[in-house]
């Protein structure tokens, strides 16, 4: 399949587009890195009518050359001119919200940076004569409320109260859109994505790695991960399976509270677990963004599990032995 991707250089981007081009698809990148684009996209099957390409691998074939980037959300770019027929859009665009202080300023770049590219999916799908059949979209488990005791899946009811909330909340209602040209659209909201050097595992695991890892806030609050690994694989299955649609809850089977969760970091790096970081100093180093540790919702992927997929992490234990693994051999 061709297979185009916003947010491809991204931390889930970058990973998703090396399993992708390894289960033998066409990766086209959409970036706003000029340095990076191209004018002429692979035409291995790109330029074939969708009936004539091969069907999905069942197995991975050899490593594929690198993937087509083209440029967009710049001045004079057309990138709709280098889209033909494809067939899967995934959106992974954003700034990041693990990075840098959740200023006013910063927190409307999280939020301007995801509408404006699902804004200009949404046009470039409409300009398109052959349209894909499905757009996957990233979303978050912060559009639940957070709470200690409720437990939520994908038929639950939502209430943003918060930025965060809010913000994936416009983020989907832009992307459903994609619906009135009959497209299937999946909302994938990731929990806690856990990665080697990226995401939020460094962070959480570098008071441990110097001896002063401890319980963060009360330490009731739960938090529901994900392993980086899992999360492509949701995704891919998601491509794969035309009966998913609308919100996909992507979070391990084993939520934890985050009492239990640092406790089990202190044990795989073989660390005490010993000095607490209350609330008011989690606050005041991290400003709103405190927000991420100090709060959270229990999140069950439902829809994912009863549809036959299988989190090859469920546990969080042999999910960090993995991780620091790769870290050491790094």
């Amino acid at each position: 399949m061709k297979i185009a991707i916003a947010g491809g250089t991204g931390f889930i981007g970058t990973r998703l587009k090396t399993f992708l081009q390894n289960d033998g698809h066409d990766i086209i990148i959409l970036t706003r890195n000029k340095n990076k684009t191209s004018n002429h996209p692979n035409t291995t099957t790109s330029n074939k009518p969708r009936h004539e390409r091969n069907l999905p691998q069942t197995q991975p074939t050899s490593f594929q050359t690198d993937a087509t980037y083209v440029s967009w959300l710049s001045e004079n770019t057309q990138p709709e001119k280098h889209l033909h027929n494809t067939d899967i859009f995934i959106n992974l665009a954003g700034v990041s919200i693990n990075k840098g202080r959740w200023t006013k300023s910063h927190q409307q770049k999280i939020y301007t940076s995801r509408m404006q590219a699902t804004d200009e999916l949404i046009r470039i799908i409409q300009t398109m004569p052959d349209k894909p059949t499905t757009l996957i979209n990233a979303s978050a488990i912060g559009i639940y409320p957070t709470s200690q005791d409720e437990v939520y899946n994908e038929a639950s009811t939502t209430a943003p109260n918060d930025f965060l909330g809010r913000t994936v909340s416009a983020w989907e209602q832009k992307a459903k859109q994609a619906e009135q040209f009959g497209i299937r659209t999946c909302l994938m909201r990731f929990g806690v994505v856990l990665g080697t050097h990226e995401g939020a595992l460094p962070l959480m695991a570098l008071p441990y790695k110097l001896f002063a890892g401890g319980t963060v806030g009360s330490g009731n609050q739960w938090l529901s991960w994900v392993h980086i690994n899992d999360v492509v694989r949701a995704i891919t299955f998601a491509i794969n399976n035309d009966h998913l649609s609308g919100p996909v809850n992507v979070t391990a089977s084993n939520p934890l509270r985050m009492k239990t969760f640092g406790k089990t970091i202190a044990t795989v790096l073989r660390r005490p677990h010993w000095i607490p970081a209350p609330s008011p100093a989690m606050k005041l180093a991290l400003g709103k963004k405190s927000k991420l540790v100090l709060e959270g919702q229990h999140v069950k992927s439902t829809a994912l599990i009863d549809a036959g997929f299988k989190f090859s992490y469920p546990t969080l234990q042999p999910a960090l032995e993995n991780l620091f693994k790769k870290q050491n051999r790094s």
